[in-house]
């Protein structure tokens, strides 16, 4: 791919991702809550963060870890997700997928489940 082809793909993903910002889901906001302000064990998260053309909902990036919330419209998405978490994984990436019922139901076990992945990831 040529550099300015990347660099406007990149451009477009940022701008996207500011959007997404401004419009984020209930659950987002749930999970954003714990995660802000370096909340799991001093992780430095960032919320829909472009990683190349992609937008992850949550992502430390020193840790290399993703987090995407999946809201009912992912049902039909499947494919295209696994293909996007294999591509991310390929460039060193580790994505954790949480269906949006979890965080309203399990917010306290979602987050174990992200705090036991940093942990796993640091040793």
């Amino acid at each position: 791919m040529n550099e300015s082809l990347r660099r406007r793909r990149y451009s477009e993903a940022g701008k996207k991702a500011k959007a997404l910002r401004r419009g984020e889901t209930r659950a987002e906001k749930l999970l954003w809550g714990q995660l802000r302000r370096n909340a799991i064990d001093g992780h430095h998260f960032r919320r829909q963060a472009p990683i190349g053309p992609y937008i992850a909902d949550f992502a430390c990036m020193r840790a290399k870890l993703l987090i995407e919330l999946d809201g009912e419209d992912h049902v039909q998405r499947h494919t295209s997700d696994r293909n996007r978490d294999g591509v991310l994984s390929g460039d060193g990436y580790r994505v954790l997928r949480f269906p949006n019922e979890e965080v309203y139901e399990n917010l306290n076990g979602v987050v174990q489940t992200i705090r036991n992945a940093l942990k796993e990831m640091a040793s």
